[in-house]
């Protein structure tokens, strides 16, 4: 059970504007940042064609009418600071919301970046080779500094994301664990998403 002890991920989940989140790959742009599309061929991209992605996939929910094409927004970044080689993961996810007696067929889009929890140490005894995780932030301190750099930069330009949906017959407040930044919210209120199912954004 040792090996799981430092399983799992430093996690922020956020949505932001196209320029918001230009000041994020600034930072990752500092640390050498390289960013592949987890397809197949590992594809590389560079910071212009993040942005753009980025943006691609941040106008399907904020525009006023539906566009026609299916937004996503995933990459896998590897990162080195002094002798800290590490790798980074961002991708697009959603937050399910009621609609009258079901659940809405569309969701609300944010972004989750990740760094795992665990270092690898590959260990051998008498048995054979085998291998731990240990805390990330002994082996790594620069890496999880810069992620809680990362993370306290967005924070400066978000604060949690509060909705209200229709649940059966009433408006009801929504409180995922997810963070939007004040432009965004704006952005939002005017969209298709929000017209489509009703839904009221609060100022918390």
């Amino acid at each position: 059970m040792d090996r799981l002890k430092h399983s799992g991920f430093y996690k922020l989940k956020f949505f932001i504007t196209p320029e918001e989140f230009k000041d994020v790959l600034k930072l990752f742009e500092q640390k050498q940042a390289q960013f592949n599309r987890t397809n197949y061929a590992q594809t590389k991209h560079d910071k212009n064609q993040v942005y753009e992605a980025y943006e691609t996939f941040y106008r399907y929910f904020t525009k006023q009418e539906k566009p026609d094409y299916h937004p996503f927004f995933v990459y896998s970044i590897s990162i080195t600071i002094e002798n800290e080689s590490s790798g980074f993961f961002v991708r697009n996810e959603s937050v399910r919301f009621p609609y009258l007696q079901q659940w809405a067929e569309d969701e609300l889009p944010y972004i989750m970046l990740s760094l795992p929890k665990g270092f690898r140490i590959d260990l051998e005894d008498e048995k054979g080779k085998y291998y731990v995780f240990e805390d990330i932030r002994e082996h790594q301190p620069l890496t999880y500094t810069f992620f809680n750099e990362l993370a306290n930069d967005i924070k400066k330009v978000t604060k949690l994301l509060r909705f209200f949906a229709y649940a059966v017959d009433a408006l009801q407040e929504q409180k995922p664990p997810v963070r939007i930044s004040k432009n965004t919210m704006n952005d939002m209120m005017n969209s298709w998403i929000f017209k489509k199912y009703k839904l009221v954004m609060t100022s918390n």
